[in-house]
């Protein structure tokens, strides 16, 4: 690949992130209710996204799950959590009978993006901006190291045939970016130094995440989820990182004592 060739989508990324930042950290500082309508809308996106890529032929399915999968994350947020759990799983079930094929990818999917959300949520909610903002910062890094990594460095690919341009050299900058997140932040906040840790785990589910959603495009023959950004593709291929990160924190917060040495 040339130079030019290398970096033709940087500018119309630059462009599009800037503009993604722009507004999601309007939404995570201005908390409450602004950012659980943000996160609802997201996830009823990708879910629209991840129908139209599973069942094409059905456009109107992808618009009935992808609503009903924003409401529920809307209302699930407002609920205990003994109730909000049965929410969160019921659009994966409804849509068994809604799909033509694919079903299991959509189930899996589906939790995943909603789980996602209601953890995003819960770290805003329960431990305000700053965590919020350390969480996504560690995922921006990643993709961010992982990108420029990448393409300066070169080296031996992660998995070819699910991710052509995912390279070991771009996976381990990810990591060490989202380790340096984790130092800055444990410096600036007191948290205890077992936070690089959890940011290099943080990071590594956000990878997980990424290669998930590749793994499907590749099966379902689609360079993107869609076309909504301009270089980035749909919402589902910028925000695949953010849906491991932010599911593994939920699962394992309680065992890890996040924030740690807080």
């Amino acid at each position: 690949m040339t130079a030019s060739g290398r970096w033709q989508d940087l500018a119309a990324r630059m462009g599009s992130g800037a503009v993604m930042l722009g507004i999601g950290l309007a939404a995570v500082y201005a908390g409450g209710d602004v950012f659980h309508v943000f996160v609802a809308v997201i996830c009823g996106v990708m879910i629209w996204e991840l129908v139209r890529m599973l069942a094409p032929d059905v456009p109107a399915v992808a618009w009935q799950l992808g609503g009903l999968a924003g409401v529920v994350v809307l209302v699930a947020i407002y609920l205990p959590p003994a109730f909000a759990l049965p929410m969160l799983i019921a659009p994966a079930l409804v849509g068994i009978s809604q799909l033509p094929g694919n079903r299991t990818l959509y189930m899996v999917f589906t939790l995943l993006v909603l789980l996602a959300g209601f953890g995003m949520m819960s770290v805003r909610d329960d431990f305000g901006f700053v965590w919020m903002l350390w969480l996504a910062s560690a995922v921006v890094v990643t993709d961010v190291a992982g990108y420029f990594a990448g393409r300066l460095m070169g080296g031996p690919k992660f998995w070819p045939r699910v991710s052509p341009k995912k390279t070991w050299s771009g996976t381990v900058a990810g990591w060490i970016a989202a380790g340096l997140v984790g130092l800055i932040f444990a410096w600036q906040t007191k948290a205890g130094f077992e936070l690089v840790g959890i940011s290099v785990a943080i990071s590594m589910a956000s990878q997980i995440g990424d290669i998930a959603e590749s793994a499907v495009k590749r099966k379902m023959s689609v360079k993107d989820a869609s076309d909504l950004i301009p270089g980035h593709g749909g919402l589902l291929d910028r925000f695949d990182g953010m849906l491991g990160a932010s599911v593994f924190l939920l699962l394992t917060g309680r065992f890890i004592a996040f924030p740690p040495g807080l």
